[in-house]
């Protein structure tokens, strides 16, 4: 091990001073890397944020199990069930209790800009918490007044004033449904890619902003349990007590749920799949490129290494340590930006773009890949260097 070490410092670094012999291309293959390094860190960091923005609400809901419709998509396509199923559930031995919430998607106002939003508003039992938000859990009693609805602070959209006055303990006025509510607190969920914004009120407020809808028609069953018992074997047990015209979920299982909607079931999850794998793409064209370039432009001076009698493994090892330089210079640049980029998107979507850990070692991972393949292909034209040839 000692002597390899020592080898490898008494090693002359060729592929460092060919890949900085000709710094203006240097530079040009740096910047192509980086390029496709953010191509791919943008469209991971959409696609995290897709999955993560669309499911914040349901890590919020305090249940154990989640009951919902067999005709359920997705929170924007809920469907209902039979509230009597709710009061079925509380036979099972485990089930602490069972509550009703109603979610629907509506257009308001803005009181400032006068425009129409999308917003999700969800209407559960202010006697019983529905959502593990400490904001939410202490103005419970509020929204039992009639009109009365919390707002999101995270919203995607100009609500400076809104909220600004509701901090200060003011009531505002909004026009929702042709109704007219007030915004008499605030909480933080944060947009999604289904809405902008989220509104919570009580199961009654609900049902008066929309009519026509039963209160016997559920949207979503919340399931707490008695702390010694199993969501899974309780989940079981509920699947056997209520039918088929329920479906039983657990946590983890109801996150899943829309997840997979949006990755399996729209073209937005195979759009951001296949941005990053046209980001790998041109990265390995660019490198390719680079790679090629070089090895033509010192095609004789391999030809003499051969003549001197190095092996084509030597040879090739120079070309993969050029390939591994431009992986590891190029990502350097790249994670920059898209760090950048990551502000500015989240600053203005207030969607969770966040660069994670992971992600930077997927996206470094991928752009060694994508130089050694490049490499690979490139070296096909060092083995055929023949010094005959050459002179």
């Amino acid at each position: 091990m000692v002597a390899f070490i020592q080898n490898l410092q008494r090693r002359t670094p060729l592929g460092w001073l060919q890949l900085t012999h000709e710094k203006g291309r240097f530079l040009v293959a740096l910047s192509g890397i980086a390029f496709a390094d953010v191509l791919m860190f943008m469209q991971l960091g959409f696609q995290a944020a897709l999955f993560d923005s669309n499911t914040r609400l349901h890590r919020s809901m305090e249940a154990d199990i989640f009951l919902i419709s067999p005709q359920a998509r997705n929170l924007a396509n809920m469907s209902t069930f039979t509230r009597r199923r709710l009061f079925q559930a509380n036979d099972v031995p485990g089930v602490k209790s069972a509550e009703a919430m109603y979610v629907n998607f509506i257009d308001w106002k803005n009181p400032q800009t006068g425009k129409k939003n999308t917003i999700l508003i969800a209407g559960f039992n202010p006697d019983k918490p529905a959502f593990d938000l400490p904001e939410v859990k202490s103005q419970q009693n509020k929204v039992k007044l009639p009109n009365a609805v919390l707002f999101d602070r995270g919203g995607r959209g100009d609500y400076l004033e809104l909220i600004a006055s509701v901090d200060q303990g003011k009531s505002v006025q909004v026009e929702i449904e042709r109704n007219t509510v007030n915004v008499v607190g605030l909480f933080k969920v944060g947009a999604s890619f289904i809405a902008d914004a989220t509104l919570m009120t009580s199961d009654q407020n609900f049902l008066r902003l929309f009519p026509r809808r039963e209160a016997g028609s559920v949207s979503i069953g919340l399931v707490k349990l008695k702390p010694e018992f199993d969501p899974q074997e309780v989940a079981a047990n509920l699947k056997t007590h209520l039918g088929n015209d329920v479906r039983v979920l657990t946590k983890e299982e109801f996150m899943t749920f829309e997840k997979n909607y949006w990755q399996n079931s729209t073209s937005i999850g195979f759009i951001f799949n296949l941005g990053v794998m046209m980001g790998f793409m041109v990265g390995v064209i660019i490198v390719y490129q680079v790679l090629s370039t070089d090895v033509n432009a010192h095609m004789k001076e391999y030809a003499t290494f051969k003549a001197m009698g190095f092996r084509n493994s030597y040879l090739l090892s120079v070309v993969f340590e050029e390939a591994i330089i431009l992986a590891i210079l190029g990502f350097i640049p790249g994670a920059s930006v898209s760090l950048g980029l990551y502000t500015m998107t989240r600053n203005a979507t207030n969607l969770p773009v966040i660069m994670t850990l992971a992600r930077a070692t997927q996206v470094m991972i991928l752009t060694v890949i994508m130089c050694m393949i490049s490499g690979a292909v490139a070296t096909h034209k060092v083995q055929s260097a023949d010094p005959a040839d050459m002179f």
